[in-house]
C-alpha cells in the first residue's frame, strides 16, 4: 500500500470514529475537515501570474479549509518529482502550472488518478483528475487598452511580454484591440524577453521602445513600470494591481481574481465530485474571475469623455451585451 493511500484510511479511521462519538453525519463531518493542498510553482510567489494562486490558496488557508503547502522556483526539470512526492505524501488537490512540462505532468496525473490536479495549461482537460484553467482576462486587459489609446500623446504604445503563447497573446490582443477602438491609429511595438521572470531585461526591452517614442507602456511583465517610471511615460498594469508602488506612473490594471476557480475546485473535491473540467470560464468579469483594478490617482486625471467609454464598455462586458474575442496570435508589431 502506498503512503498516501495508508494516509488515506487511516485518515478516513479518523473521520469515522469523530462521527460516532459526535453524532454528526458522515457529510457534515467530512465537510468541516481540512483538505490537504498542495503548490508547485516554477517562479517566485510574488511573480504576478503565481501570486493571484498563492494569494486565494492562503485566503482559503486563512478561513480554515485547507492546509496549503507549496514549492516554488521548481525547475521543469524537476516538476515531475515534485509532484510526484505531493501525490505520494497526500495531498488532496495539487494545484500548479504545466505549460513547459505538460507530457510530463499529465503523465502524473494518470499514475493518481485519486488526487486531483489543478494545472495552468494550454491544452484539454484528461480525465478522470486533469483539470486546467488558465488567466483568461481578456475582458479588463480590452478595458485597460481604450484607456492606454486614450491616454497616448505620441500614439505609440510599447509592450513587454514574456513568452509569445496563448495565455499571453490573447491579453496583448485584447488591450490593442481596445486601444483601437478609441484611437485607430495608435501604433505598437511589441517584445517577448523569453522568461516569466526577469525585471532587468523586461526593464531594457521598455527602454528601448521608449527611446523610440512610446509614451504608454504595458506592464505584462515585471520591470516594465519601473523603465516607465524613470522616463516619466505611463504604464498600463497586468493580473495585479501596482498602482500603489507607481502611483504617478501606472494608470490601470487588468486584474485576475483566482479565488472562484480555486473555490470551485475545492467545492468539488470536499464533495468527491471532482473530475477532468475547464476552469477557464471562472476567470471572466461576471464571476468575479477579473476585474478593472481601481483608478486610483488617475481617477480624475483622465478625459472625462474617455472615462465614460470605459465604463459603458465595462457595463456591456457585465451585461453581456459586448463580448471581447479570444485571439491567441502571437501580436506583432505595427509599422
Amino acid at each position: 500500500m502506498k503512503p498516501h493511500t495508508r494516509r488515506t484510511v487511516l485518515t478516513t479511521l479518523a473521520a469515522s470514529a469523530l462521527v460516532m462519538a459526535s453524532g454528526l453525519a458522515p457529510g457534515l463531518a467530512w465537510a468541516q475537515a481540512r483538505l490537504k493542498v498542495a503548490g508547485i510553482y516554477t517562479v517566485p510567489v510574488e511573480q504576478q501570474w503565481v501570486s493571484r494562486i498563492h494569494k486565494a490558496l492562503n485566503a482559503a488557508k486563512a478561513r480554515g479549509e485547507i492546509d496549503y503547502v507549496f514549492s516554488e522556483n521548481v525547475a521543469n526539470a524537476d516538476y515531475e518529482r515534485v509532484m510526484r512526492q505531493y501525490a505520494e505524501g497526500g495531498q488532496q488537490l495539487v494545484i500548479g502550472e504545466s505549460f513547459a512540462v505538460e507530457a510530463a505532468a499529465r503523465k502524473v496525473a494518470k499514475d493518481y488518478p485519486k488526487t486531483a490536479f489543478l494545472m495552468g495549461s494550454s491544452g484539454k482537460p484528461q480525465a478522470p483528475n486533469f483539470s486546467v484553467f488558465d488567466n483568461y482576462i481578456q475582458e479588463p486587459a480590452y478595458l485597460t487598452g481604450m484607456i492606454a489609446g486614450g491616454i497616448t500623446k505620441s500614439g505609440h504604445i510599447g509592450m513587454v511580454g514574456g513568452y509569445p503563447i496563448p495565455e499571453v497573446n490573447r491579453l496583448m490582443q485584447a488591450f490593442m484591440a481596445g486601444a483601437r477602438e478609441v484611437n485607430p491609429k495608435v501604433k505598437f511595438s511589441v517584445s517577448f524577453i523569453g522568461s516569466w521572470f526577469d525585471p532587468p531585461k523586461a526593464k531594457e526591452a521598455a527602454f528601448a521602445m521608449i527611446d523610440r517614442g512610446a509614451d504608454v507602456m504595458y506592464a505584462e511583465r515585471f520591470g516594465v513600470s519601473d523603465a516607465a517610471k524613470e522616463r516619466k511615460v505611463l504604464a498600463i498594469g497586468n493580473v495585479i494591481d501596482t498602482q500603489a508602488q507607481y502611483p504617478d506612473t501606472v494608470v490601470a490594471s487588468a486584474l485576475w481574481h483566482m479565488e472562484p476557480t480555486v473555490n470551485a475546485a475545492l467545492k468539488k473535491v470536499r464533495e468527491g465530485k471532482f473530475t477532468a473540467e475547464d476552469y477557464g470560464a471562472f476567470s471572466g468579469m461576471k464571476v468575479g474571475g477579473s476585474s478593472l483594478a481601481p483608478l486610483g490617482s488617475f481617477e480624475k486625471k483622465l478625459p472625462a469623455d474617455l472615462l465614460a467609454k470605459v465604463r459603458a464598455k465595462e457595463k456591456a462586458i457585465l451585461a453581456g451585451s459586448f463580448t471581447v474575442k479570444v485571439n491567441d496570435a502571437e501580436p506583432k508589431s505595427t509599422p
